[in-house]
């Protein structure tokens, strides 16, 4: 996708092949700005604060995460020690124990002589195969768009919520893929951008990625998507997910699952977008069993944003000593999701939908 006219990805390694360079998702969209990554502790850090964020960026961080562990200490202590750091970082999303996992089990291989550059070529063809992958969602998706617009003849007008674009993984995204697809195309399309309480991940980040690649969108309270189905102007919505059960419940960012119900009392499809490494075969209730992080208080109470100065500054916004919960994360129902768009094809969000798709995964 683009900055500034430029094909960019959101991560990449340094000049000197060795360190990983992100795009710091938290002064986006004000300031475009890269961070060093030169540690695992330096990866670690870059998920746990949400300089890197969305599920397969954080599998793919977390892969090159080992590899500059391997750099300081290619031992199984070492190995261990980084795996363990790493995985501690976000609870949610499926996809950093995934990258993990697969990190760990090729380095463990008998006939693997040099950890350092066996790290760093698996998370490389991870990186590329998050590329391709989210390319194969967004040519999926895309027919759906294009459906929509063929039955109507108008423009396709989009919900969608939080930030599940390309900024949330390697290059295109999940949820936004098909949109980027459709537009690429020539399908007439906006996107209803919800603001994404409380950090604003669409207002800032989709925002700033559709802006960037020419797409219509507009921002609106999170509140606004229901009063906006009830009105006929959503024809579909497509979210993200950090992680879905073998049943097909959808985890997404806090906020979703109000969105699956205004779209089921309104007759609007509800789609989630989401790599085969989203699925967690694991689980089978995912309000029981999908573990929702609780992030700090003072994501709720306060927000940052520019002055008329052009600083970034941040402001309490709550009444001072009231306290906060922070839930990120909630989980949408099997039953309110018309279907899961994945780099297979579109699933029925179900056990059996599902393991059509991927029986290799789900017999597992």
């Amino acid at each position: 996708m683009n900055v500034d006219g430029v094909p960019t990805r959101t991560i990449r390694l340094g000049q000197d092949g060795l360190s990983v360079e992100v795009l710091d998702q938290t002064r986006l969209p004000h300031t475009v700005a890269w961070r060093r990554l030169e540690t695992v502790e330096d990866a670690a850090v870059a998920i746990r604060t949400m300089v890197v964020r969305g599920a397969p960026l954080i599998g793919v961080t977390a892969a090159y995460g080992v590899a500059l562990a391997m750099r300081e200490d290619a031992s199984e202590e070492g190995l261990s020690r980084a795996v363990a750091a790493l995985a501690a970082t976000r609870p949610t999303a499926v996809n950093l124990r995934w990258a993990l996992d697969r990190m760990a089990a090729a380095l463990r291989r008998p006939d693997v002589n040099d950890r350092v550059a066996a790290a760093y070529r698996l998370a490389g063809a991870m990186a590329e195969e998050d590329v391709e992958t989210c390319r194969a969602i967004g040519r999926h998706g895309a027919a759906l768009i294009r459906a929509a617009h063929d039955r109507t003849g108008r423009t396709v007008n989009v919900l969608t919520h939080c930030n599940a674009g390309w900024l949330a993984a390697v290059d295109w995204g999940t949820a936004l893929a098909p949109v980027y697809a459709a537009h690429e195309a020539g399908v007439p399309i906006h996107v209803w951008v919800d603001e994404t309480r409380p950090r604003n991940q669409g207002a800032a980040l989709t925002a700033f990625e559709l802006g960037q690649h020419g797409v219509p969108h507009t921002i609106v309270a999170d509140n606004a998507g229901g009063h906006l189905m009830q009105h006929g102007r959503v024809d579909l919505c497509i979210v993200g997910s950090d992680r879905t059960t073998a049943t097909g419940d959808v985890a997404n960012k806090i906020g979703t699952y109000l969105k699956a119900l205004a779209a089921r009392d309104n007759g609007v499809p509800f789609y989630a977008a989401l790599p085969a490494s989203t699925i967690d075969w694991t689980l089978q209730d995912g309000v029981a069993e999908i573990p929702i992080e609780e992030r700090g208080a003072e994501e709720v109470t306060h927000m940052t944003g520019r002055s008329a100065a052009g600083d970034l500054v941040t402001v309490q916004v709550s009444a001072p000593g009231s306290p906060a919960a922070n839930p990120a994360f909630d989980v949408t129902p099997a039953r309110l999701v018309t279907g899961i768009i994945t780099e297979r094809g579109i699933a029925a969000a179900s056990r059996d939908g599902l393991a059509e798709l991927f029986p290799d995964e789900a017999g597992r």
